[in-house]
């Protein structure tokens, strides 16, 4: 991802990564550091297991802080009311439903930031997701994954 790339969220995705930058730097950073301290306090550094591993942790959050810090710099809020009513295309934000084999499937097209396949939303920038932007209600698509090609027509557009 590009410095000046747009990072698309919902404003429920929105206040997830505030609450997750939000958690970390007030309560994760401080809890570390006083970890930090106690090992310290156990003498020797370099046969200190718990200060090892404390640095480590200390090195993957504060990785993460950055990590929020860069995509919320960059957020770009999804209308999620707009998409559903002002578009008969899929598009960032919309629910879609497809027939897959004959059976119905639904998913929602998210930006990478909030993608859980697992619950149905599905990011922009997967596979299945390119696949489906830009289409319409009865458009036939190929989704191809690294696992296999599947054919998908699309029933609605929420």
């Amino acid at each position: 991802m590009s410095s000046n790339e747009k990072v698309p969220v919902t404003r429920e995705g929105l206040a997830k990564l505030k609450e997750e930058y939000e958690h970390l730097v007030n309560n994760e950073r401080p809890r570390i550091v006083e970890v930090i301290a106690e090992a310290r306090s156990h003498g020797d550094l370099r046969e200190n297991a718990a200060y090892d591993a404390a640095k480590h942790d200390q090195g993957i959050i504060e990785g993460r802080i950055r990590e929020l810090e860069r995509m919320l710099k960059r957020v770009e809020i999804i209308d999620e009311s707009s998409s559903a009513t002002a578009s008969s295309t899929v598009r960032i934000g919309s629910t879609v439903t497809i027939e897959v084999d004959g059976e119905e499937e639904k998913y929602t097209i998210v930006g990478a930031v909030e993608s859980r396949p697992a619950q149905g939303r599905i990011s922009n920038e997967s596979p299945f997701g390119k696949a489906l932007l830009g289409r319409k209600v009865g458009d036939e698509v190929t989704i191809e994954t690294p696992g296999i090609n599947m054919e998908a027509k699309i029933l609605r557009i929420e």
